[in-house]
């Protein structure tokens, strides 16, 4: 027996069910990315050489955190098609395997945050006083990584039962006490230390800590969750291997898609603090309006999951159309607001005339980057719906970090320069040649990656059905 309905439905009850299990992990993903929100905005204000630091941090953090993440993500659809197959109890070993596999990612994760200096090889000439914040920001959080990966079993199993509004209540307490703690510990009120941008580290790894037990105690006290038989056992190698299997690969792509980013960050770095800043307060709006597609790729793919482990291809591919058409309609929202709102969203950021000038300049393309970023995000998420990842990992290597990536740097510090320096100043007035560059080609970069990725997605729906 089954807990969720997997029966067919009609378009319409298809767009209100993705809608339904959308505006949850919406809400829950505005209220998480809001910890960087919070950290730019409160550390902006702080100080550039805070700002500067957090924002060079958070991309080795994100970096790390994001492709480990992507690994733990292999449970949604795992449990999904154990969801709609009825086998309940296979819901609650898969979830205690994932625990096995958390603690382990946690060991490797931690460790890379400990050597802040050999991601900044890449950053060219950085200040001693960013360096020193950005190393002990990334110790606080290389404290927070274990309990901030425990929680994606509980992000998974929640997501993958349709049951999203858990994750949204503990974001919202979680942003809550992230607001309280910033405010004691970058500015030093009630008599504690102004810390900046380390103490904004700290105050994310208690909210960590403290959202994985609020979790834990509501998945494994309230009676929904008990018929799955949670628990933790022993290590199941051959449990662990499917993981990891469809796991690695998922994690590759997060990974592929925030390194092309995080790098770009880095590479940005050598045009000075000021474009750091102005950089890191476009990318944190690109990432918060990443998170409606992202809301609507995790709801489209729990869905068309559980209908592929029920037998309903036919509805699981019209889960994954609605999706699309969803994700359509909200980055076309998205867009309008961020092209008309652009110059009161750059002074919520940051009271620096000077970053907020390479803010502004920068956020003109960001209408565009999002909306691509939309595409691909979502066709992303239908092929893990699918098990697939090997392939759109490779298609997105090529399009985000070959194209992208790559072709930025050779437009905005290599000898491509001059052919993009006419472009740029018609598309990103004022903006600095490298930020600017780099910005455009990973526009170009998303597209390509959108094609491709639909393309690779129809295919794989032609063959299920042919089979």
């Amino acid at each position: 027996m089954t807990v969720i309905d997997t029966g067919p439905r009609s378009r319409g009850q298809t767009f209100l069910a993705i809608l339904r299990q959308s505006w949850p992990i919406l809400v829950s993903q505005w209220a998480s990315m809001a910890f960087g929100v919070l950290d730019t905005a409160m550390t902006g204000h702080s100080s550039p050489t805070d700002l500067a630091a957090m924002a060079l941090a958070v991309s080795v953090y994100i970096t790390v955190f994001v492709g480990l993440m992507g690994v733990m993500h292999a449970l949604l659809p795992i449990q999904a098609q154990y969801v709609g197959a009825g086998q309940l109890d296979e819901v609650g070993r898969s979830w205690g395997q994932g625990v096995w596999v958390s603690l382990v990612l946690s060991v490797f994760g931690g460790a890379t945050l400990l050597f802040p200096d050999l991601w900044l090889s890449f950053s060219g000439d950085v200040a001693p006083e960013v360096r020193t914040r950005m190393a002990e920001y990334l110790l606080a959080l290389t404290f927070a990584l274990p309990a901030a990966l425990l929680f994606r079993t509980v992000y998974a199993l929640a997501n993958a039962v349709s049951r999203p509004k858990l994750i949204m209540m503990i974001n919202l307490v979680g942003i809550a006490v992230k607001a309280f703690l910033n405010w004691l510990l970058i500015f030093g009120n009630w008599g504690l230390p102004a810390m900046g941008a380390p103490g904004a580290g700290i105050a994310s790894g208690i909210v960590y800590w403290l959202s994985l037990f609020i979790g834990l105690w509501v998945v494994l006290r309230t009676p929904f969750y008990r018929q799955f038989h949670l628990r933790i056992g022993r290590p199941d190698f051959a449990a662990l291997w499917s993981i990891l299997r469809l796991g690695l690969p998922m994690g590759g792509s997060y990974l592929v898609e925030v390194c092309a980013f995080t790098f770009m960050s880095l590479i940005v770095a050598r045009e000075g603090t000021d474009v750091i800043g102005g950089h890191q307060i476009t990318a944190n709006l690109a990432a918060l309006a990443y998170m409606m597609p992202m809301a609507i790729g995790v709801a489209t793919a729990s869905l068309t999951a559980q209908a592929i482990g029920a037998g309903q291809m036919n509805q699981a591919h019209r889960n994954g159309m609605m999706g699309i058409v969803v994700g359509l309609c909200g980055a076309s929202i998205t867009a309008v607001v961020l092209y008309t709102g652009r110059a009161t969203i750059v002074s919520l950021y940051t009271s620096n005339p000077e970053v907020a000038a390479v803010a502004f300049s920068l956020l003109a393309l960001l209408p565009w980057f999002h909306f691509v970023d939309s595409m691909q995000c979502i066709n992303s998420y239908l092929l893990r719906a699918h098990k697939v990842a090997m392939v759109p990992m490779l298609l997105q290597a090529f399009a985000l970090m070959l194209v992208g990536l790559s072709g930025g740097w050779w437009f905005g510090f290599g000898p491509g320069r001059p052919l993009m320096d006419p472009v740029r100043d018609t598309l990103l007035a004022g903006s600095p040649p490298g930020a600017g560059s780099m910005w455009l080609m990973a526009t170009i970069g998303l597209a390509v990656s959108t094609l491709l990725l639909h393309g690779w997605y129809r295919f794989v729906v032609r063959r299920e059905h042919y089979r």
